[in-house]
């Protein structure tokens, strides 16, 4: 059991605790499609702490709760502002008085860490500078849907490597797919992320390759992901950004070069003509969708995981 918990990494979990999430999420996913989820959290509260704006994990997260029983309470950047008006570890403790459980989307991925620290109740990092952990879990539920199996599988992230691409290469070291990053020089995620997911991909029998042309990671590939070049925070470098992956689109052409029934991913939200074409994202081998669903079902059950329910 995961009950009391915090999860700041993909790696807080091990891989038989990620499979068995994934169990529990297609469960509870199941059960929602049937008629509604059992009010299993009813009284509970989720404090959503929100240092940037968000369309998927507000909504996945607040509906999870609603569709359980239990009610999340939204504190924007405005109502908080941690650091400034009141520290982090000052809030950890306040909010560890009243809610039964803690979200928090960030900038500096320093502040889950004190969070998580000073917080007597569990804490989810719902986005950081570092690592998007909780997308990590719906984007590789929805290839598991989809393929039946993920040990073996060819794995392929074009593009920048950044919070998402990390958390992939983690989870995917963790669970046994074969990992191929594909980006220009200076746009590598992290150095120690990709030594810690190389240690661990020895232990489950994967391989992780950073490779600078987006054709040799796409070659057979089983998956083919992409985010947008130029996250939240970086819009200053967003012209620099689009010249350096002008040739780092996934298109019909580079989906061509993956296996015949290869999946396409995106954590959203894309843009379009950019790292994807429309004829891309909104065609027959795009799981976009499935993967923006089962942010809900995967954060469903990583919360009931992670109170112990």
């Amino acid at each position: 059991m995961l009950k009391g918990r915090h999860f700041v990494s993909i790696t807080d979990l091990n891989a038989g605790e990620i499979l068995a999430l994934f169990e529990r999420a297609r469960a509870l996913k199941a059960e929602w499609k049937a008629g509604g989820n059992q009010p299993v959290l009813a009284g509970k509260t989720m404090a959503m702490i929100f240092e940037k704006p968000s369309l998927r994990t507000r909504y996945t997260f607040e509906a999870g709760m609603t569709h359980l029983g239990g009610h999340g309470i939204y504190l924007g950047p405005s109502d908080i502002r941690m650091g400034v008006r009141e520290t982090v570890p000052d809030v950890a403790r306040n909010l560890s008085r009243w809610a039964d459980i803690i979200m928090a989307r960030t900038f500096a991925h320093r502040t889950i860490v004190e969070l998580a620290e000073n917080a007597s109740v569990p804490v989810i990092n719902a986005l950081s500078d570092l690592e998007h952990p909780c997308q990590a879990l719906a984007d590789l539920l929805t290839v598991l849907e989809h393929k039946g199996t993920l040990a073996g599988l060819k794995f392929a992230y074009i593009g920048d490597g950044n919070n998402v691409c990390q958390s992939l290469l983690l989870i995917n070291a963790l669970l046994g797919l074969h990992t191929w990053v594909a980006c220009p020089a200076g746009y590598e995620p992290r150095s120690e992320i990709v030594e810690q997911a190389r240690q661990l991909a020895q232990e489950s029998g994967s391989q992780v390759h950073i490779v600078r042309h987006p054709d040799e990671a796409a070659r057979d590939a089983d998956v083919l992901y992409t985010d947008v070049w130029a996250s939240m925070g970086q819009e200053d470098e967003a012209a620099e950004r689009n010249k350096m992956f002008a040739d780092y689109q996934i298109n019909a052409a580079r989906l061509a070069l993956a296996a015949p029934d290869a999946i396409v991913e995106h954590c959203l939200p894309a843009h379009r003509g950019q790292e994807i074409t429309d004829e891309v994202i909104d065609g027959p081998q795009s799981v976009v969708l499935d993967e923006a669903e089962n942010r809900l079902h995967a954060q469903k059950a990583l919360v009931v995981q992670l109170m112990g329910l």
